[in-house]
């Protein structure tokens, strides 16, 4: 009876060792989404001539369809009382998104194909939500930009691990020491972790500044001046 359950047991392990088997193999797809991207775009007086381009990422408070709200903050409102002697484009996010790295490098691609745009003086700037499309853009088409201005912007993982990535572009950085929707921390962390390799970098605390630390910013001809004089090798 012994033998016979052990050769049982036997059998058993022996079917059980042949079903447990490895597979390997291949899967193709294809996934095709459509994005549709609103945009503002400001047109210096002299188009003959090849002019600087500053790229401007909103936050999430001016989402939507209605285009005027990117106008709000930032280069644009700048423009309402002061000249820039270069195109400005600021896309609208659609609600229920967020910046997508791809979609906003086709359309400054479609931007530069259209217009006089001198190649090695690109920037970009954004603030909250736009501050942290502006670090991804950066990190995702370096080659692109020659300067970086990112202002209140969370900061993802990747650019923390990528640091050096961005190692040839001048940035300045600014944040709300009190800001209560993205920790100053942000900002100083990556400031960090790029000083050792980007000798062209700044970062401004305003102590008295909560989330919004942008308008001073923006308000002032200084930034427009600084991005201007920063010219891509």
């Amino acid at each position: 009876m012994t033998k016979y359950l052990c050769i049982c047991i036997a059998l058993l392990v022996t079917m059980c060792s042949v079903a447990q088997t490895d597979v390997t193999g291949k899967i193709k797809t294809e996934s095709k989404v459509k994005h549709e991207l609103s945009y503002a775009l400001h047109r210096p007086e002299n188009t003959k001539e090849k002019k600087p381009l500053i790229i401007f990422l909103h936050g999430s408070g001016e989402k939507g369809t209605d285009i005027e709200k990117v106008k709000v903050h930032g280069p644009f409102k700048y423009l309402k009382n002061n000249e820039l002697d270069a195109y400005v484009l600021a896309p609208q996010c659609p609600e229920k998104e967020y910046w997508n790295s791809e979609v906003l490098y086709q359309l400054i691609l479609k931007i530069q194909k259209e217009n006089t745009i001198d190649s090695s003086r690109i920037y970009l700037t954004g603030l909250s939500m736009g501050g942290w499309g502006a670090w991804n853009l950066a990190f995702a088409h370096p080659e692109m930009f020659a300067a970086l201005v990112p202002i209140a912007g969370f900061v993802d993982r990747v650019p923390m691990i990528e640091n050096c990535k961005i190692a040839t572009i001048p940035i300045k950085i600014f944040h709300g020491l009190v800001d209560d929707v993205v920790d100053v921390n942000y900002s100083i962390a990556i400031y960090k972790k790029l000083k050792p390799c980007n000798s062209n970098i700044s970062l401004t605390i305003f102590d008295d500044a909560g989330h919004d630390s942008w308008t001073r910013v923006y308000d002032n001809k200084e930034i427009y001046d600084w991005m201007f004089q920063q010219i891509k090798k």
